[in-house]
C-alpha cells in the first residue's frame, strides 16, 4: 500500500523503516528535514512541504500521524485535514488520550474523512520486533488497512502458541488488534502503559532490596552483597518473573551495575494519570498502578513536604532526630 507518514521520531521513523522493508510505498514529511533526507536515502519519498506531502498520495489517502500527544497532534491533525478529500483516512498511532480520540472522530466524520487510533507499543526496538498494535475505528477501514497493521505487527514469531487461540480466527496472537471502536485502541495502550509502569515498579523495589541487603542497619550474620547484574541474568533464565523488561533491566545493569549515569529522576508520558482516571470513573481499584505513577511523581522531589511533616511530628512527639545522611552516588 501507499502511505504518508507525518513525524519521523525515534519510533516514527522505524515505522517508516519496517513498512519500506515490506514493500509498502511511504511519503515521510517532519518539521525538521534532515530526518525525511535520511529516510529518502532508505527508499522513502520526500515531502518539503505538508502540501507536497498531501499532494504527492493517491486518493483515498492514507496518513500516519506519529507525534507527541496533546497539542503537537491536535494542530498537526487540523493542518493535515484541511488538505484531505472525502474518504481519505487518518490514523494516530501516538499516545492521544481516547476521549480526543471520539472527539476527533466526530469532526472528521462531519467533513467525510476517516479516523483511526492505533496504540503502538514497541519502542526503538519495534524496527527488529515488530510493534503491538491496539487499533479503534470503523471495522470495514481497519480490515483496509490490514496491510499495513500486518507488516508492522511481529507476527507469531518464535512464542508458544496459546492453546485454543488458533481455533479463535484473532489478529491478536499476529501482534496486532482491532480492539473496538473508536479511541478504544488508545485506550487499551492506555492500561497498557498504566500495568507497565506497575511492573517497572515492581523490579525497581526488588532489585533496591537486593543492592541495599548489605546496608549497615543489618548485623553481619544478615548482611549479603549481592551482585544484582547476574541476578537480573539468572532471573532472565526460567524464572516465572522473566520478561521483556527484566531482559532490558539486565543490559543496563551489566553496562553499569552502580546506575550512576542516571539520576532517577523519572518521566510519566500521561498514560498512567489517564488510566488512574478511567479507574476512578468505573469506581474500579487500581492500587498498585495507582502507587506506581505516585512513585515517579516521587522520583522528581528530593524531599515532600509530606516527609518533612513526618519527620517533624516524629521529633515533636518522641524526639526522633533526623540523622545525617550521605547520599549514595
Amino acid at each position: 500500500m501507499q502511505i504518508g507518514v507525518f513525524g519521523l521520531g525515534r519510533m516514527g521513523a522505524n515505522i517508516v523503516r519496517r513498512l519500506l522493508k515490506h514493500g509498502h510505498e511511504c511519503v515521510v514529511f517532519n518539521r525538521s528535514l534532515d530526518k525525511v533526507k535520511q529516510l529518502v536515502t532508505e527508499g522513502a519519498k520526500r515531502a518539503n512541504t505538508l502540501d507536497e506531502f498531501v499532494e504527492q498520495l493517491a486518493t483515498p489517502r492514507v496518513i500516519w500521524l506519529m507525534l507527541p500527544s496533546g497539542i503537537v497532534t491536535e494542530e498537526s491533525l487540523l493542518e493535515v485535514a484541511a488538505r484531505l478529500s472525502p474518504g481519505d483516512i487518518i490514523i494516530d498511532g501516538g499516545n492521544s488520550y481516547y476521549k480526543d480520540d471520539v472527539r476527533r472522530a466526530k469532526w472528521l466524520h462531519d467533513r467525510s474523512i476517516h479516523y483511526i487510533d492505533v496504540g503502538t507499543s514497541g519502542g526503538i526496538w519495534g524496527l527488529e520486533r515488530g510493534y503491538c498494535l491496539m487499533i479503534g475505528g470503523e471495522t470495514s477501514i481497519v480490515q483496509k488497512l490490514d496491510p499495513i497493521f500486518a507488516s508492522l505487527a511481529p507476527g507469531i514469531g518464535s512464542i508458544p502458541r496459546t492453546p485454543g487461540q488458533a481455533q479463535l480466527n484473532s489478529t491478536a496472537e499476529l501482534g496486532y488488534l482491532h480492539c473496538g471502536s473508536h479511541g478504544a485502541g488508545h485506550f487499551v495502550k492506555m492500561v497498557h502503559n498504566g500495568i507497565e509502569y506497575a511492573l517497572m515498579q515492581s523490579y525497581a523495589e526488588g532489585f533496591d532490596i537486593l543492592r541495599n541487603a548489605n546496608s549497615p542497619e543489618i548485623s553481619e550474620s544478615h548482611s549479603y552483597d549481592f551482585n544484582v547484574s547476574e541476578i537480573a541474568e539468572v532471573w532472565r533464565r526460567g524464572s516465572v518473573v522473566g520478561s521483556w523488561l527484566l531482559d532490558l533491566a539486565a543490559i543496563a545493569l551489566t553496562e553499569n551495575p552502580s546506575l550512576s549515569n542516571y539520576t532517577g529522576y523519572v518521566q510519566d508520558s500521561g498514560e498512567g494519570r489517564w488510566t488512574i482516571m478511567a479507574a476512578i470513573e468505573s469506581a474500579v481499584p487500581a492500587e498498585v498502578l495507582s502507587a506506581a505513577l505516585y512513585a515517579r511523581f516521587r522520583s522528581r522531589q528530593d524531599h515532600t513536604f509530606a516527609e518533612k511533616m513526618l519527620s517533624a511530628m516524629r521529633q515533636q512527639f518522641g524526639g526522633h532526630v533526623e540523622p545525617v545522611v550521605e547520599l549514595s552516588p
